[in-house]
């Protein structure tokens, strides 16, 4: 296998050389997902975040503050958190619920974007933690093919979305504009369209 060239665009990469340099960041994505404290996963609507607790740990020994963009967990028992930051969005803390099952902490943060129709990959849950690469994300539990039209088509549209924003090039909102764009001006030949910007 070819040696990965140090900071060789992602695009000019062999397959080869693509192939082994994701490989190597799930490697490294994983080992940081697995020192944090918690486990977490998403999907368009929430984020659960799992967080191990001492056998026998009751409800009334655990105090969760879930604020707009905050999340706090910590033992009574305790002067440290089990953690605490700021939330990478907004989430509708009095849709967010917490359960203890079999000595784990089940914390489900309701992502507010999902309710504004602009569903969005969580890169991590608390901002000073490691991130995960979104744009490889397929949807947990479900491939795309299970997902019923609506929600195949808007998950597909996020998944291009972010490939397109991680290259710097346009999404599809932005392309769908320039298109109306350039429809317009074939239909209208008279108009000047040399000021006319895309926004």
């Amino acid at each position: 296998m070819s040696e990965l060239t140090p900071n060789k665009p992602y695009d000019d990469m062999t397959k080869e050389e693509q192939t082994a340099h994701d490989a190597k960041e799930r490697e490294r994505e994983k080992a940081e997902q697995a020192a944090l404290p918690y486990q977490w996963t998403q999907d368009l609507q929430t984020v659960t975040v799992s967080v191990p607790l001492p056998k026998g740990t009751k409800g009334k020994d655990v105090n969760v503050v879930m604020g707009k963009k905050k999340l706090k967990a910590q033992l009574k028992s305790s002067n440290e958190p089990i953690l605490e930051g700021e939330l990478f969005n907004d989430i509708i803390s009095d849709e967010s619920s917490w359960t203890i099952d079999d000595g784990t902490l089940n914390i489900e943060l309701e992502k507010l974007s999902a309710h504004i129709a602009s569903h969005q990959w969580w890169p991590h849950v608390l901002t000073h933690h490691p991130k995960i690469d979104t744009t490889k994300i397929v949807p947990e539990n479900s491939k795309l093919e299970d997902l019923d039209g609506e929600t195949r088509t808007m998950v597909e549209k996020m998944m291009f979305d972010n490939r397109q924003k991680a290259m710097g090039k346009p999404t599809s909102d932005e392309l769908k504009k320039m298109e109306m764009l350039e429809k317009f001006k074939k239909a209208h030949p008279e108009m000047d369209f040399s000021n006319a910007k895309v926004s």
